[in-house]
Parts: C-alpha cells; sequence; structure tokens
C-alpha cells in the first residue's frame, strides 16, 4: 500500500464541465455553450464521438418512428451534416466515421465549447452530496477543474463512480452484453453482397470449423459507396467493462478474430471474393457498463406502456436489443424472441423523464447516453446514438437552466426545460409545451 498526497492546481473553472465526447458528451456541450454557458468537454481519446468515431460502429439507427422525427434538434443537425445522399428516414444511416469527426469539431468550435482530447477524469471531489471539482489527468499531469455542474456521459458513469455515487451493472449476476470491436472493409461487391442467406452460410461456416466461437448473432456488414463496408461483426464474451485487462484481452482477440471473419466472407459469400479488413476500431464498443441511478429508472415497463411522463425531456423508440451472452443456441433464440416481442410500430415511442438524467447521489450532476437511469432492459434501447442525442441535449440544456437559477440540478423548472427545448427544435409533446 502506498499513501500519495499531491497538492493540484485548478486550471479552469467553468459553468457546466462534461466528462466523454461521444454523441451524448457533444449535445450537451453544445447545448450549454448555445445558452451561452462556458463549457469544458473532455475526452480521452483524439477524436470527439466515441464509438460512432474512434469505435468505428458503422452506422446511426434510427432518428425516427416512422412518422415523427424523435432524434430532432442538435441530434438531426448532426444527421444533416453527414451522409447526405442518405434519406433522413432511413432506419439505419451508414456512418463515415471521418466526415462525423469533422462534424463533431465544427460544431463544438462553432458553439464555443473548450474541448480537451486526450484528458480523463480520474477522480472527483465531494463535500455532503456536492461535486467540488473534479480531477483530470492529461499530458500536462493532474489538474483539478470546477464548475457549477457537470455533467456524466462517460458512459460507464465514471464520473459518478469514482464520487461514490450509487449504480447497477449488467444483469443479476453483474454479467453484461459482449461488445464488439467494429471495423471497416473494402472491396465489396454491394449488389452481389444483398441476394446471399448469410445465416445459412454462417451455419456452414461454422459446421465447417472457420469459427472459434460458434457465434450465429451476426449483425454484419453495412455497405457504403465505392466498395466500402463498416463491420459490426462478431462478440467478445465473457468480458468486463471495467476491467483494463480483460478490454486488452477483448481488443486483441478483436483483432485476431477479423481474419476468420474475412475468410468467411471471402470464401462463403458472394460479393465478399475480394473484401479486405482495412481498419479494427481504436476503442471497444462497449454495449453496456454502468447505470446511474437516478430519481426514477427508466425501466422495461415503461417501454411496454409507451409510457409518458410529466417531466418528459424526449421519446424514443428503438427496440430492447440485448445481444446474446454466450453461443448457445437458446440463447439466440431468447434473441430473436426477444428482439421482435420488444419492436414498435409506427408511431409507437417511449417517453424519457428529466428525472432519469438526474443522479441520486449528487445535487449538481446529471447524466446522459448509456450510463444514464434505466433497468438494465431500457439501457440496451437508448444506448444507440440518436437517444444519447436526445438525452445529452437534455442534460445540457438543464444545466444552462440550473447555472442561470443557481439552484440545484433536481430543481430545474420543467415546464421552462421543455419550452427551451422545443424552441431549440427538439421532439417534444405538443401538450407538454406551455
Amino acid at each position: 500500500m502506498i499513501q500519495y498526497t499531491k497538492t493540484l492546481p485548478v486550471r479552469m473553472d467553468v459553468d457546466v464541465m462534461v466528462a466523454g465526447g461521444g454523441a451524448s458528451g457533444v449535445a450537451a456541450a453544445v447545448a450549454a455553450a448555445r445558452m451561452g454557458k462556458s463549457v469544458l468537454l473532455a475526452e480521452a481519446g483524439g477524436a470527439l464521438g466515441g464509438v460512432g468515431t474512434t469505435g468505428l460502429v458503422p452506422a446511426f439507427a434510427t432518428f425516427g418512428d416512422g412518422i415523427n422525427v424523435l432524434s430532432a434538434g442538435i441530434g438531426m443537425e448532426i444527421r444533416r451534416a453527414v451522409s447526405r445522399n442518405i434519406p433522413l428516414d432511413r432506419y439505419w444511416t451508414p456512418i463515415d466515421a471521418e466526415e462525423l469527426k469533422r462534424t463533431y469539431d465544427t460544431i463544438t468550435t462553432e458553439a464555443g465549447v473548450k474541448v480537451l482530447f486526450f484528458t480523463t477524469a480520474c477522480d472527483v471531489l465531494t463535500t455532503d452530496g456536492h461535486i467540488d471539482g473534479v480531477v483530470l489527468t492529461s499530458r500536462t499531469g493532474l489538474y483539478a477543474v470546477t464548475a457549477k455542474v457537470f455533467i456524466d456521459c462517460t458512459g460507464d458513469g465514471s464520473l459518478n463512480a469514482l464520487a461514490g455515487g450509487q449504480f447497477e451493472i449488467g444483469n443479476e449476476d453483474g454479467k453484461t452484453m459482449p461488445p464488439t470491436l467494429c471495423s471497416q472493409w473494402s472491396g465489396l461487391d454491394t449488389s452481389a453482397y444483398w441476394k446471399n442467406d448469410i445465416p445459412a452460410l454462417l451455419e456452414k461456416a461454422i459446421g465447417d470449423g472457420v469459427f472459434t466461437y460458434a457465434d450465429r448473432h451476426l449483425t454484419g456488414m453495412n455497405p457504403r459507396e465505392g466498395g466500402v463496408a463498416g463491420g459490426n461483426i462478431g462478440h467478445i464474451f465473457d468480458n468486463d467493462p471495467l476491467d483494463e485487462e480483460s478490454l486488452t484481452r477483448a481488443m486483441m482477440w478483436g483483432r485476431a478474430s477479423m481474419l476468420e471473419y474475412q475468410r468467411f466472407y471471402r470464401e462463403y459469400v458472394k460479393g465478399c471474393e475480394n473484401v479486405q479488413l482495412t481498419a479494427t476500431g481504436a476503442m471497444l464498443g462497449v454495449r453496456e457498463s454502468r447505470r446511474t441511478v437516478c430519481e426514477h429508472m427508466l425501466s422495461v415497463s415503461d417501454y411496454f406502456a409507451r409510457a409518458d411522463f410529466e417531466d418528459e425531456i424526449g421519446r424514443y423508440c428503438y427496440p430492447v436489443d440485448i445481444h446474446i451472452m454466450n453461443t448457445d443456441s437458446e440463447e439466440m433464440k431468447r434473441f430473436h424472441a426477444e428482439y421482435e416481442d420488444m419492436r414498435y410500430g409506427p408511431g409507437e415511442s417511449y417517453g424519457i423523464p428529466y428525472r432519469s438524467l438526474v443522479p441520486l447521489s449528487f445535487d449538481n450532476l446529471l447524466t446522459a447516453g448509456r450510463c444514464m437511469g434505466t433497468d438494465r432492459q431500457m439501457e440496451a434501447s437508448i444506448r444507440v446514438m440518436p437517444g444519447c442525442f436526445i438525452t445529452g441535449e437534455a442534460a445540457g440544456t438543464a444545466a444552462a437552466l440550473a447555472v442561470d437559477a443557481g439552484a440545484e440540478v433536481r430543481s430545474v423548472d420543467i415546464a421552462l426545460l421543455q419550452r427551451t427545448l422545443a424552441g431549440h427544435g427538439a421532439f417534444m409533446r405538443t401538450e407538454l409545451v406551455r
């Protein structure tokens, strides 16, 4: 045991500090900055966007319910700036990661957000349920940042956890969904590719011993123009998203496993005879990690009820999408049955209450994105990028209002928050905007 003490400089004091520069973090930072607040956005990697850029996740999930654009506001602003040749109502929209990186750079810069790359929160200083400051580590060493409001958009709920806040994780045994190391491919003949019966071909390849693991849950290729495709391919089982040794093994196996999939596509799938793996993500596509305990834990019963809330800050509609936990055949049956059972029809959605962004443990912390307040099943719906845009924009807007009022985040005027969000283009039920 080593006792370590150090006096740290307070390098910045801002109105709002956002930890994590993924989809929710960008939306939160931009929303707060556009309301005239000084905002620091700290990102551990070298680009904004998280799994959608650094992680090479190949596509946006749906922005709408088939009738309404739900991920409107900042989310749709970003969507309009990328993949311009693809209709806005497309359910899955292929992502050009470089284009998306530039879009995030532009929108944060124009909003006046102070962005710091290669910067990680490593400790949180608190007093009686109030966050006094966050300790950051970067190339210049350790230093502290103070703010009036902090927003946890880390995906792993790191700010809340470092501060000692309450959280949940995984299933009843604490196990989480397996992640995927996403990838990029070239040499695809798209017209031929779509004619394949991929599940049947995958079954044949499994029988032929192509794969180390009999993983039948293949999300697969997402083609773009020019024979390029993004790959959401393969699962890495028995991974702990909060353990760096487990994550290291997962990254190494993910890269190695792509050679098995390259063989599968080249030898079994028409249109893929000349595919070439060109890149794998620089971060793992983690689907599930900590869920912050908030004033309301959005639950699967809310999903089935198409729930409405008086403190709604938006609505979303993506299915409950809990990937297979192992390679057992019964697990694949479970996935197919659950995924089909938990799909909405056109125009159907569930409300997202502001209380699900307000952690129980602190008075000046908000959360958004994958680590917000949900049960496990609802986390599997809201975790996709359009859902993160919705909750991030709401958290950033609420943070700005809390700064204006000099109030705790749980005391934000809900009617004012709803009017402000609607005025910025976010989708709101008409009767709530009063």
